[in-house]
């Protein structure tokens, strides 16, 4: 697809639907356990560069926004949708999987951290098929 055909308002969207999803995933659904798998403390979190954390996330999910952007084309919100959970399962969540057995990560922190991209790029796919 070329790019110029591309809905931005769509992608931006989509991008900035991370952020929801995440402050609620990261917050009050897993957050508590999510930061003892980690090894960080709440203090140690808010001493982190925020501006750089949350300004590389958006480029980073500006740049996968547009790429499911891309390969959804002209569906409707429901091939967005199975496409976006195809990305977020098939390639995200078993990617963290192969890098986790390696690493010797908890299988609970694989299961946090792959399930937000699956929800988050089902989103954007629901977004961008919806709004193409």
């Amino acid at each position: 697809m070329d790019p110029a055909q591309l809905n931005w308002l769509a992608v931006i969207t989509a991008t900035l639907a991370g952020f929801f999803i995440g402050g609620l995933w990261y917050g009050p659904l897993f957050g508590k356990e999510w930061t003892a798998l980690i090894g960080r403390t709440e203090e140690e979190a808010r001493k982190a560069n925020m501006a750089r954390v949350y300004g590389t996330t958006i480029v980073l999910n500006f740049i996968a926004a547009t790429s499911l952007a891309m390969l959804i084309g002209t569906a409707g919100w429901q091939a967005g949708l199975f496409y976006g959970f195809l990305a977020g399962f098939t390639f995200v969540a078993m990617a963290f999987g192969v890098t986790y057995l390696f690493e010797s990560r908890p299988l609970k922190l694989w299961c946090i951290n792959a399930g937000y991209q699956v929800v988050f790029f089902s989103a954007m796919g629901a977004i961008l098929g919806a709004w193409h």
